[in-house]
């Protein structure tokens, strides 16, 4: 170092003439038409482009003690990274019987953070049995830490019953090709309910295990086992009816998503 002055050892950081300048350079050569165009090209490669999906990731058959019964849950969407249109329908019934319930959710989708979207809009029960009912959707979706993929959603109907549910799921890569998922299910009632046989507090509870092999990406079968439970109140009214609470089901089934 010897005699050097220290004002004349290198500093960090851009010099001030660095910003002396336009902002964009490319401002100085080209028509602010032109540059406009180019900017809203750019914005539609990087982030404004209208993607799509369409996901049935249970068409699955459910065997165990009393009837057999077939189940799909499926996911569709179309918009851009930050906006987007959901449509979620799932169902179940048992075969030679008339369907036990379906629902449709139509809910726009608002991206909040990377990893979670805030959902919205309404949901559409229909049940041969019991008057249709609908309902308003709050909820979040998205990919928690250690890639456990979460839905948990708010739901008040038209009758003004609050209910909520909330799954998890996670993909555990045996192989490149086989999946073993863990998959969980809550879902609880502010209130009872008594024409769905439901009462207030935690309801019910379903967790499995699914063992898919990925022939290609868009097409998987699975077999699995799964456990599903009444609780709380719900429990007492199952079994007052003459029900069992808990079921332990064998499934097999697809996924697959295009």
């Amino acid at each position: 170092m010897g005699g050097m002055d220290a004002m004349s050892l290198p500093q960090s950081g851009p010099p001030p003439e660095a910003f002396s300048g336009p902002e964009h350079a490319a401002d100085t050569i080209f028509s602010d038409s032109e540059m406009a165009a180019s900017r809203e090209q750019l914005r539609r490669e990087q982030g404004g482009a209208i993607n799509s999906l369409i996901s049935i990731d249970r068409l699955e058959l459910q065997s165990g003690e009393g009837a057999d019964a077939y189940v799909w849950e499926a996911n569709a969407w179309v918009g851009g990274d930050l906006n987007k249109l959901w449509i979620k329908t799932e169902g179940e019934g048992e075969f030679e019987e008339s369907l036990d319930d379906a629902e449709v959710q139509a809910l726009w989708s608002r991206a909040i953070s990377p990893w979670f979207d805030f959902q919205t809009g309404v949901r559409y029960d229909y049940r041969p049995s019991e008057p249709d009912t609908s309902h308003l959707v709050l909820g979040v979706q998205g990919l928690a830490p250690y890639l456990f993929e979460v839905d948990v959603a708010g739901f008040v109907s038209d009758e003004g019953d609050f209910t909520a549910r909330a799954e998890a799921e996670y993909d555990q890569r045996i192989t490149q090709q086989l999946i073993l998922q863990p998959r969980v299910e809550l879902n609880m009632s502010a209130q009872d309910i008594p024409e769905l046989d439901i009462g207030s507090g935690l309801t019910s509870l379903d967790a499995g295990l699914r063992l898919r092999y990925e022939f290609v990406p868009e097409f998987a079968p699975y077999i699995g086992v799964e456990y599903q439970t009444d609780l709380g109140e719900t429990r007492n009214i199952t079994q007052t009816e003459g029900g069992d609470p808990d079921r332990t089901v064998f499934v097999a089934g697809v996924k697959f998503w295009f």
